[in-house]
């Protein structure tokens, strides 16, 4: 499938674009568990592609309640434009061909970039983190590593902050003018401790100073009345909101990467 001109990533009309420009499906991301539908969006002779995936397409689950997939994404969006990152691109909540859904401004991978790689050795080398052993066949197990990237630490924390349950390799978008995007982040926001994550490479190492700043805003905007708290209600539960909320905190708190809690699946599977 041919890719029309990009709208850059982030910017306001992108976001604009992808609500109020026509949606037109072009194919289907096969690999994609749920509906997830390549599309084009247009307005005004501005085009983009975006992937936009119904409500109506979306696999029940036993610990998620039906039909809040969509919101979920949208909310993930919310949480990282208000750190400042820029981890998601621009998502939006709207009507389109099979109802509302998920619109979200599609991005163009560079597959020179290595973030996980699996090695024959106990330790990792200088430049990544080692994230726990794998089983690779007859018996033979290696080391599953991540890059020692300042865009994954990031990522790491938005991820605890939102409860991602599934950060896999496969969800890590890099781009060659040197961003990093994370995608699929409907499931997420449970206020259960859901994180399952391949990041966890700094589990129990202290904040970065930039990390604490940022979540000192994010504690600010997510109190009531404030202008994050305001978007999230009409996505979220404010049972979901209050406990990210609390998550905010105890990131402050603890002023460290959470570490798995032994309760839940720590690594998702597949981990790609």
């Amino acid at each position: 499938m041919s890719a029309p001109e990009r709208i850059p990533p982030r910017s306001v009309t992108a976001a604009e674009l992808l609500t109020i420009g026509e949606l037109k499906v072009r194919g289907r991301i096969r690999e994609a568990s749920n509906a997830a539908l390549f599309c084009t969006v247009a307005n005004d002779g501005q085009e983009a592609s975006c992937v936009y995936k119904p409500v109506a397409g979306e696999r029940p689950l036993w610990d998620f309640p039906d039909g809040t997939l969509a919101g979920r994404e949208v909310a993930a969006y919310e949480v990282s434009e208000a750190t400042g990152w820029g981890l998601v691109p621009p998502t939006v909540l709207r009507d389109g061909p099979y109802g509302e859904g998920m619109c979200q401004l599609w991005i163009d991978v560079h597959a020179e970039a290595e973030l996980l790689a699996l090695v024959d050795a106990e330790e990792p080398e200088p430049g990544w983190k080692a994230i726990g052993f794998a089983e690779v066949g007859e018996g033979r197990t290696a080391l599953l590593v991540h890059a020692d990237d300042e865009r994954l630490r990031r990522l790491a924390v938005l991820d605890a902050v939102i409860n991602n349950a599934d950060r896999k390799g496969g969800h890590l978008l890099p781009t060659a003018d040197g961003r990093l995007y994370g995608i699929d982040h409907g499931v997420a926001f449970n206020v259960e401790n859901k994180l399952r994550t391949l990041l966890w490479g700094w589990a129990g190492e202290p904040l970065t100073l930039e990390a604490v700043e940022v979540l000192k805003r994010l504690k600010k905007t997510l109190s009531d009345g404030g202008e994050l708290a305001v978007r999230l209600a009409g996505l979220l539960t404010t049972a979901e909101i209050d406990a990210t909320r609390a998550r905010v905190e105890a990131l402050l708190t603890s002023g460290r990467h959470p570490e798995p809690s032994g309760e839940w699946p720590a690594i998702p599977w597949p981990p790609v």
